[in-house]
C-alpha cells in the first residue's frame, strides 16, 4: 500500500476509535479493568462522612485536630493485545473482513488504554509469533500500532493460539491485561490458556463471520481453506450438508463459552456484521459488577 493511502486508512480508523473510546468506552473500560491496590495520597482534614478508620493518629495528635490519610488507585496497567493474524482473518462476508474488525478493535481498545494511563503491547500471531511490540505509551505509539494491523504481512497462515498465550507468559512478567483477539478456530489450547489467565487477565474477544454458522442455498460452490490452500466444492443446495454445517458451528461456539468459563476467561462474541459497540459494552459492565 502506497504511503499516502495507509496514512488516509490509519487517520481514518483513529478519528472514528478515538471518537469512539473518548465518547463511549473510556469510562466503561477504567472501571471494567482495576489498577493494582490504592497509594498513600495525602493527609487531609477530617470531613463529615469521612470513615473513622481512615484517620491519621499521629498527624491528629500533633495537631489536636482530626486528620485521615487519602489513597487513590494506582492506575496504571499492561494491557497487552493478542491478535491472531492468521489467513482465516481475511474472510468476510458482510459489512468487513474479520482482519478489519479486529484492526478497529484493537484501536479502540488502544485509545481506552492511554488515555487512562495504561500502557499497550501488542503480539501478532499465525502458528508463530510474527511480531512483538513492547508495551508503551502515547499517541504515536497507538498509530504505529494501527498503521502496522493495516500493512503487515505474516510469514505464516495457520493458527496455533497456544503459542501464543505461551508467548505472552514468558515475555511479559509482570500480570497484565491481555486481550486475545481471534476466530478461535484452531486445535486445542485449553491447557494454555488456564496457565496464562493464571498469571495474567485474560480477555477473549470472539470474531466471527454469520457464514461460518450457517450456509446459504446458493446451489454448487467452491470453497477455499485460506489458512492450508485447500480447494473443494460444496453443495448447499443439499440440506443435510446445510444442517451438518451450521451444527458443528454451534458445536464449536458451545464449546468455546465452556472453555472460557471453566477457564475463567471472560469474553464477547463480535460479528463482521454487526456493531461492536454493545459487546464490548456488555462485556465492559460485566465485569464492572465483578
Amino acid at each position: 500500500m502506497e504511503t499516502s493511502a495507509l496514512l488516509k486508512k490509519v487517520r481514518k480508523i483513529e478519528i472514528k476509535t478515538r471518537g469512539l473510546s473518548n465518547h463511549i468506552f473510556s469510562g466503561e473500560y477504567h472501571s471494567a479493568f482495576k489498577g493494582r491496590g490504592m497509594t498513600f495520597s495525602e493527609v487531609r482534614e477530617y470531613q463529615a462522612g469521612d470513615d473513622i478508620r481512615s484517620i491519621d493518629w499521629n498527624v491528629t495528635a500533633r495537631f489536636n485536630n482530626p486528620y485521615v490519610k487519602v489513597f487513590q488507585e494506582e492506575r496504571e496497567m499492561t494491557v497487552m493485545l493478542l491478535v491472531d493474524v492468521s489467513a482465516s482473518g481475511e474472510f468476510g462476508t458482510h459489512k468487513q473482513l474479520k482482519q478489519e474488525l479486529i484492526t478497529e478493535l484493537c484501536a479502540v481498545l488502544s485509545f481506552s488504554a492511554i488515555q487512562n494511563n495504561d500502557k499497550i503491547g501488542v503480539v501478532f500471531f499465525t502458528d508463530k509469533i510474527e511480531k512483538f511490540i513492547p508495551p508503551k505509551k502515547g499517541k504515536a505509539h497507538i498509530l504505529r500500532i494501527i498503521r502496522d494491523l493495516i500493512e503487515f504481512e505474516p510469514e505464516h497462515k495457520k493458527t496455533d493460539i497456544r503459542q501464543a498465550l505461551r508467548y505472552l507468559t514468558n515475555v511479559i512478567k509482570k500480570r497484565s491485561i491481555a486481550f486475545i483477539i481471534s476466530d478461535f478456530i484452531a486445535d486445542d489450547f485449553s491447557d494454555a490458556i488456564k496457565i496464562a489467565n493464571k498469571k495474567h487477565d485474560l480477555v477473549a474477544l470472539r470474531i466471527f463471520d454469520k457464514r461460518e454458522q450457517e450456509l446459504p442455498n446458493v446451489g454448487l460452490i467452491k470453497v477455499m481453506d485460506t489458512e492450508t490452500d485447500e480447494l473443494k466444492w460444496v453443495d448447499t443446495g443439499d440440506k443435510n450438508i446445510r444442517t451438518h454445517f451450521a451444527a458443528v458451528a454451534k458445536k464449536r461456539e458451545a464449546y468455546l463459552k465452556e472453555l472460557f468459563n471453566k477457564s475463567g476467561v471472560d469474553s464477547a462474541n463480535i460479528s463482521t456484521s454487526d456493531s461492536y459497540i454493545q459487546p464490548l459494552m456488555n462485556l465492559f459492565k460485566k465485569r464492572e459488577a465483578k
